[in-house]
């Protein structure tokens, strides 16, 4: 038996949820590459550390709102949370840059170094919030719709002739 499917079995996952972490993964890992490439050229040629997060993140989040949607989970999310957890990632990412940028141009002096401490607190902010947003999108996002009950599982109240511990 392979090792990951031991694991799996240790932990309790089934295989379904092994397939959705890596269909997960792999767009967050497409939608980074698209993202951090965005981030290290707007920077490397004069945008602010705030304007470069968020064109890399208008430009890494398309393919991952639909890498997310249609390939990992298959449905349509509710869109308000999802706006949530991803400008609530902007954010953490804008002031993660915009300080690393601080500190970058008090204390080193050439651009490509700068670009590169910039650029690595930028991909360092997603990188921390990775299991957060799948957990997030798993259970908030992308959760199945709950189903209604049906009549065999509803219980009816007990009835004014109903004496309790009689």
């Amino acid at each position: 038996m392979r090792i990951h499917y031991r694991l799996a079995a240790r932990f309790g996952l089934r295989r379904s949820r092994m397939v959705l972490w890596a269909k997960y993964s792999a767009s967050q890992v497409i939608s980074t590459a698209v993202s951090q490439i965005a981030f290290a050229l707007c920077y490397w040629f004069g945008a602010a550390a705030l304007w470069a997060t968020v064109i890399a993140w208008i430009a890494g989040g398309i393919p991952n709102y639909a890498l997310s949607r249609r390939w990992a989970w298959g449905r349509r999310g509710q869109m308000l949370p999802y706006a949530i957890i991803v400008i609530g990632s902007a954010a953490a990412a804008a002031l993660t840059t915009t300080l690393a940028d601080r500190a970058a141009q008090a204390w080193i002096d050439t651009r490509f170094w700068q670009t590169m401490l910039v650029s690595s607190s930028y991909f360092a902010t997603f990188a921390a919030l990775f299991v957060v947003k799948f957990w997030l999108f798993d259970h908030w996002v992308f959760a199945a719709p709950a189903q209604p009950l049906q009549y065999s599982q509803v219980r009816a109240s007990p009835s004014s002739n109903d004496t309790v511990g009689a």
